[in-house]
């Protein structure tokens, strides 16, 4: 009886979902009820600080893990929720890294063709211009956000949670994969972060599948905001073509020959087996 519980799996579900999206409600509102205290006792506002943008971002993650963790991994397993962070051999490294580069070309290329102007999209894109302008006023403050928060956070919800969820309950791999890969563009919350995370989210949810190791979907992650924040300190853009001031059209060139060359090396010719403890 006792090793059955140990073998169990988790899964994700409805239940799943109303636990991750009322512990970032409870995350979120913890550091909103900080900042009133903070108002009405030192009558300092937080929220104008780069601190409370970094603390109300981990609250809401950490509350949407653990209420997780709490009510559905725990109850289903009679364990805690774990993941695998091993690292893998470096061939690995050689082939997922130019596939997501070539990913983050064909995702440009794409992005690139959504309008920033009219109607409907130019008042769009203009406050989420201003958004971003603000976050990028602080080097440090984007580049823990983007570079190592996100990457972390993001990856254990989408990737070790959701998708890995949905496998465990039986739903088909490519199928769980694109799933966790919509909801992760869906969050981001506007059309042109969309496309990309999308793109970006199959491939991590590919390597997460295949390595079974967190991560290598957590480094992958970074490495792509890390080349978004360099981009924007330097060349004010998140554009390869407008940053390097070459056609879009050789970007999209680079990005059809790069992923589905290291993507078939990765996924057919080379293989890697973990053992799955979860």
């Amino acid at each position: 009886m006792v090793l059955q519980s140990r073998n169990k799996k988790f899964t994700f579900g409805w239940k799943g979902a109303g636990a991750l999206v009322g512990g970032l409600f409870a995350g979120s509102l913890l550091v909103s009820v900080i900042n009133v205290f903070s108002i009405f006792v030192f009558n300092v506002n937080l929220q104008y600080n780069d601190f409370y943008l970094i603390m109300a971002n981990a609250a809401a993650f950490i509350g949407a893990i653990l209420a997780f963790d709490f009510l559905i991994v725990r109850p289903e397993t009679g364990r805690k929720l774990n993941f695998n962070f091993s690292p893998t051999n470096l061939t690995t490294y050689f082939l997922i890294f130019p596939m997501m580069v070539g990913m983050m070309f064909i995702a440009e290329f794409i992005t690139g063709q959504i309008p920033v102007s009219g109607s409907f999209f130019g008042p769009f894109y203009d406050y989420f211009s201003r958004l971003m302008e603000q976050m990028t006023n602080d080097k440090p403050t984007l580049i823990l956000l983007a570079v190592v928060m996100a990457p972390l956070f993001e990856e254990i919800v989408f990737r070790g949670i959701v998708q890995k969820g949905l496998i465990n309950k039986g739903v088909k791999p490519w199928k769980a994969i694109a799933f966790s890969a919509l909801l992760f563009g869906l969050v981001h919350g506007n059309p042109w972060q969309f496309v990309g995370a999308v793109l970006l989210g199959s491939v991590l949810g590919v390597v997460y599948y295949k390595t079974k190791s967190l991560l290598m979907s957590i480094l992958l992650h970074a490495f792509n905001n890390l080349c978004s924040s360099v981009l924007i300190f330097y060349g004010k853009t998140e554009s390869f073509s407008e940053t390097f001031k070459i056609s879009e059209y050789y970007i999209l060139l680079a990005g059809l020959i790069l992923f589905p060359l290291f993507y078939y090396l990765f996924t057919r010719k080379y293989r890697v087996h973990y053992l799955d403890n979860e």
